[in-house]
């Protein structure tokens, strides 16, 4: 512990009971380093939550993020120079040795070229976080979600913590991070900025002696991970902050409740910020703001926790790949569809995208995003602020799913009805039932959909012509004065 402690420059021979408010803030870094030791030494936070699962589990999720349903998680670094099959790019060449990634570099760079050689060519000298900003809200998303520091350690801020491998000492020579979450606020506050952190390192020598050790040091945790989280959660103030990297070894490693602790009590997101549930090996689906599991984690069936399916537009790859032919990119309807069950089933989805290494989107990533806000700006409704229904999806016609605002139900149909009339298994009609279809006819907001006489047990209902519709995928119908079968 000594070792540590003389890092943070603190005089602690004689323990932590000399060590008080003022002393602390005096200095930003002593004060990073003091949470870490105070963590780590098994102390108390101040005030609110306890460093333990079964008092953060407790805390309540901020509203903010269920209403917000749509997210974009942008995944940039290094690995976005070599561009080719996906961003754990070092891992699989050095790494694991796969035989794609050590032709692939065998045959266009030479001998001795290494890794961090790409770094200087990680330019971004087309990054313009406004352009960025601009898109984002295009596409309708209420939060976005920034790869920080990916495994390969490079950092997207100027990071104390990561010398001469971070963007302000090697490569664009800026904070991407920071102009980032100051064009948000500036440009589209609406928008909640988030931010991805990897707690593990691929190569990294105090990680790798760590492991060696089982895991009975924490030299890489007190040094590396812990006190980068402090400076980005100190420094940018998110409100996501998505964990990734946990999976080698259990969070008590990782000092994962000492941090949550601090966050959920005393930093300056208490009240704002969420986070994810990876931060160990056995945390995932059960410890959390909310759950992701899995990569592109779907169930299909409503959840008892809330959850987010993190997933990508390139079928492949989270980051860019400069090969990705276009059959390799979810269309647009495929992209609604994940956005339609993950919300009927009371998820919010994170869309990834890969910008490229100069900082520019790439023109189809831009137009899923863009053709998603177009669908938003008429469906939206039934999107954001939306609580699970009754049921998820009909029983009786696939490709219809269900969300719902107090007694008013949406139904969010995929595939246009052949014949121009719906069934639906799942609803059932009253004397007071209305139907109406967004984008149809607004200009008339009495306006109804025809219903027709069925059993009890279901309705069906006459759609409009398919050219007098402004949506051009999935077609959102609002039911007023029904009830679940």
């Amino acid at each position: 512990m000594e070792m540590r402690v003389s890092a943070c420059g603190i005089n602690m021979a004689d323990g932590l009971h000399h060590l008080n408010t003022e002393t602390i803030s005096r200095n930003l870094s002593v004060m990073k380093c003091a949470y870490v030791l105070i963590l780590l030494l098994g102390g108390e936070i101040a005030s609110g939550y306890d460093p333990t699962w079964e008092s953060l589990d407790k805390r309540p999720l901020p509203v903010w993020y269920d209403d917000a349903k749509i997210g974009i998680f942008i995944v940039w670094g290094v690995y976005s120079v070599p561009s080719f099959g996906s961003e754990w790019f070092w891992e699989f060449w050095q790494g694991s040795h796969e035989k794609d990634y050590v032709d692939f570099m065998a045959k266009n760079y030479p001998p001795g070229f290494t890794y961090p050689n790409f770094a200087s060519q990680f330019s971004a000298e087309f990054y313009n976080p406004e352009d960025w900003v601009s898109v984002f809200n295009a596409s309708g998303a209420r939060y976005i979600v920034l790869t920080t520091k990916h495994h390969d350690g490079y950092t997207l801020w100027p990071s104390e913590f990561s010398w001469n491998w971070n963007s302000m000492d090697v490569g664009p020579k800026r904070d991407l991070v920071g102009d980032l979450a100051k064009s948000l606020r500036a440009k589209a506050p609406h928008i909640h900025l988030g931010l991805y952190h990897s707690l593990y390192e691929w190569f990294n020598p105090l990680y790798i002696k760590d492991k060696m050790n089982n895991y009975t040091t924490d030299d890489f945790v007190t040094r590396k991970t812990l006190p980068e989280l402090f400076e980005l959660v100190n420094d940018y103030n998110p409100d996501v902050i998505w964990s990734d990297g946990d999976w080698e070894t259990d969070d008590v490693y990782w000092n994962a409740t000492g941090f949550l602790a601090w966050l959920f009590s005393d930093s300056s997101v208490k009240d704002t910020v969420v986070v994810n549930d990876r931060w160990g090996k056995d945390t995932r689906c059960k410890h959390g703001s909310y759950y992701t599991c899995k990569d592109r984690y779907n169930p299909g069936v409503l959840q008892p926790h809330k959850w987010e399916n993190c997933m990508t537009l390139d079928r492949k790859s989270w980051g860019y790949r400069r090969n990705a032919p276009v059959t390799d990119y979810l269309s647009i309807s495929e992209l609604l569809t994940e956005v339609v069950t993950t919300v009927s089933c009371g998820g919010n989805i994170l869309i990834n995208i890969g910008p490229a290494h100069d900082g520019i989107l790439p023109a189809i990533m831009e137009e899923r995003l863009r053709q998603l806000g177009s669908w938003l700006d008429i469906n939206g409704e039934a999107i954001y602020k939306s609580k699970p229904w009754a049921h998820q999806n009909d029983t009786t016609t696939s490709g219809v799913w269900f969300t719902s605002k107090n007694s008013t139900v949406y139904a969010m149909i995929l595939n246009w009805p052949k014949g121009g009339i719906l069934n639906l298994g799942s609803v059932s009609a009253t004397p007071q039932t209305k139907v109406k279809m967004l984008g149809y006819n607004e200009e008339d907001p009495s306006n109804s959909l025809e219903i027709l006489p069925v059993s009890p047990t279901g309705m069906q209902i006459t759609f409009p012509d398919m050219s007098d519709v402004r949506s051009l995928w999935a077609w959102v119908l609002v039911m007023s004065g029904v009830t679940p079968t």
